[in-house]
């Protein structure tokens, strides 16, 4: 997918080092690999490995397979790419170690008082020996 020491083939139109970098990561090294799977599944391997693509990354990959630049690729087949990788992200399970998302609360204290007597925690002298002078 790059050009350089490696020589690894040709370097695929639209995709940049670090995302080829993921794509290697992940097993994909041609442009036969990716068609082999297709954009939507090579996007999905690079998810699934740990990595934060955008869909830049998604239309970049059907860029690349259809030899054009990643906003040449059609509206409509953006929203197809959307709508299937959204289908499969669906499917992935939780993160591991870590709760799914949740949505965010906010605490409001009472009064000011116990909403203060957590700010003085670390600049509280309270409970400290005086400096020897």
């Amino acid at each position: 997918m790059s050009t350089g020491a490696r020589g690894t083939g040709p370097k695929l139109r639209n995709i940049g080092p670090k995302s080829a970098a993921w794509l290697r990561q992940v097993g994909l090294r041609s442009l036969d690999d990716l068609a082999a799977i297709g954009a939507v599944e090579a996007y999905m391997k690079v998810r699934r490995a740990g990595f934060k693509p955008s869909l830049n990354l998604l239309y970049s990959l059907e860029g690349a397979l259809l030899d054009c630049h990643w906003q040449e690729v059609p509206d409509a087949r953006r929203q197809e790419l959307v709508l299937a990788a959204e289908a499969a992200i669906a499917l992935l399970p939780p993160p591991r170690g870590r709760p799914a998302a949740a949505p965010v609360t906010t605490t409001q204290h009472a009064d000011e008082r116990s909403a203060a007597s957590g700010l003085g925690l670390f600049d509280d002298d309270r409970g400290s020996e005086p400096a020897a002078d």
